[in-house]
């Protein structure tokens, strides 16, 4: 596996408000969530917002093995795939904070969920079923959801997941009709209340 340090630029050249210095963060944060609640985006637009650096974890899992999720799962297995991201985490979770999206599966497990919570921020994404299926019905990328009846398939992975992303430090929830950057905003709102993550945000 490769060190996949190319994801993990930081965000530079964001102007500072009325004079005031931008927020910074202090310790990681790291959204959680199904597949579709916005994980991606929004930890890229949280980013930015913070200038700090931000990471998706499939990414750099796809980047270090040079080969798609997909392609891992159908290859080695699942069991291989929760090995390698469950090494991307707690590396990425090593260096300086950062923003870090996860695959869906990953909070599943409780050595991902030590290793967040030693480094900062569990932040539960937390969308229906309804906006979950709009916004990954049309996507081929998504392994676990190649099946007769995705949907369904999607259902009951949500009902199983759905008490271990209750274990998350922190829940936002995100609705099809807001907007990432409205999203964005109420995830900085809900850090902004909890003392050590993100400096310079009261």
């Amino acid at each position: 596996m490769g060190d996949g340090s190319t994801s993990t630029g930081k965000v530079r050249g964001l102007p500072r408000q009325h004079g005031a210095a931008r927020p910074r963060l202090r310790r990681s944060v790291v959204l959680v969530g199904m597949m579709g609640s916005g994980k991606t985006a929004v930890g890229r637009s949280l980013a930015q917002r913070l200038g700090a650096a931000f990471t998706d974890s499939d990414a750099a899992i796809e980047e270090a093995a040079k080969a798609t999720i997909h392609e891992i799962f159908a290859r080695d297995g699942e069991p291989f795939f929760r090995d390698r991201e469950a090494e991307v985490i707690a590396r990425l979770l090593s260096g300086p904070p950062l923003v870090l999206a996860t695959g869906g599966g990953a909070y599943l497990a409780k050595r991902n969920r030590q290793a967040i919570s030693a480094a900062g921020l569990a932040v539960w994404l937390d969308a229906d079923l309804d906006t979950l299926w709009d916004r990954v019905r049309h996507k081929e990328s998504r392994p676990l959801l190649r099946t007769p009846d995705p949907r369904a398939t999607l259902a009951d992975l949500l009902e199983r997941r759905l008490p271990v992303y209750r274990l998350a430090e922190m829940t936002v929830r995100t609705e099809a009709r807001f907007s990432i950057e409205e999203t964005t905003s109420r995830v900085l709102a809900a850090l902004a209340d909890r003392p050590g993550i993100v400096e310079g945000t009261s």
